[in-house]
């Protein structure tokens, strides 16, 4: 199948972007293109206008402050993947990397369109939620941020307005010496998780000092395993303690779906839980 029509619209700053979000009527924002252009060819989305952000270069980049590693939404997966700095102070952000799609998707695909889809088994997503990442939005009122936990209303549906666009994203790395692990079970490798696990730990003197662990897939929308963190902290980074966590994790509510129930997703999230955190605290110690 072919799309309806539609007007294509070819913007070159943020600023144009914001102004025909704001004028136009029925508009569809076209960053990677990965998830949107099926949708248009399936007629699933019937937009009266297109506005392409390939042209905007303002979206595009990685800047590192020392602190904070800002991330321009229009940011390839295929850049970060590659990116120096990301492997350096987001090393998990570039495993998970590993785990979407495959070459051809990533050279397109983009952070910003990522995470404006909203997949429950997308990969960056879980990233973000993760490091309690920033999200800059702009609009006709103007800019504001957006924390990572209140990102995801529900299902494929993120807090952003029809006249907004999403321009950037902030991960506030963690300082010091930490381990890292992202994990995931999936049908074949290249599709959606059915479980992704993303875990980020610091030890000290064979004690966990921070912890914070986040999960993919196994809901509508992302989650932090908040009493898994509390639980581990302060505690000796053991494999007993991580099969408490994991048994933790495993009660969680989780979703079903025609292929999966949610006793096996749950199941999933105990197993990549107890891996996530031996892997991680190996790092840790090394």
């Amino acid at each position: 199948m072919k799309p309806a029509p539609f007007r294509y619209h070819d913007p070159a700053t943020l600023d144009d972007v914001v102004g025909l979000l704001g004028t136009l009527e029925d508009a569809k924002l076209l960053a990677g293109g990965q998830s949107l252009v099926p949708m248009l060819n399936f007629r699933f989305a019937q937009p009266d206008h297109l506005i392409d952000l390939n042209g905007v270069s303002e979206l595009f980049g990685v800047d590192d402050d020392g602190t904070c590693l800002r991330v321009g939404a229009m940011t390839r997966q295929s850049t970060l993947l590659d990116s120096q700095e990301v492997k350096q102070s987001l090393p998990v952000m570039a495993e998970a990397l590993e785990w979407v799609g495959h070459f051809q998707t990533r050279s397109r695909g983009t952070i910003g369109g990522s995470l404006c889809n909203l997949d429950p088994a997308a990969e960056l997503p879980v990233v973000a939620l993760l490091y309690d990442a920033e999200l800059g939005v702009r609009g006709a009122d103007g800019s504001r941020q957006v924390p990572m936990s209140e990102w995801p209303l529900t299902f494929m549906m993120p807090s952003l307005a029809p006249e907004e666009v999403l321009s950037s994203i902030a991960f506030e790395y963690w300082q010091g010496a930490h381990g890292y692990a992202f994990t995931e079970f999936a049908r074949r490798h290249g599709d959606f998780a059915i479980v992704a696990v993303g875990c980020l730990l610091a030890v000290g003197e064979g004690n966990i000092t921070r912890a914070a662990i986040a999960v993919g897939g196994a809901r509508e929308t992302p989650y932090r395993l908040t009493q898994c963190e509390e639980a581990l902290v302060g505690q000796p980074a053991s494999s007993e303690r991580f099969k408490a966590a994991a048994a933790i994790a495993r009660q969680q509510e989780a979703m079903s779906d025609a292929y999966v129930s949610s006793a096996y997703r749950q199941r999933l999230v105990g197993v990549l839980t107890e891996r996530a955190l031996a892997t991680a605290a190996s790092r840790a110690g090394n």
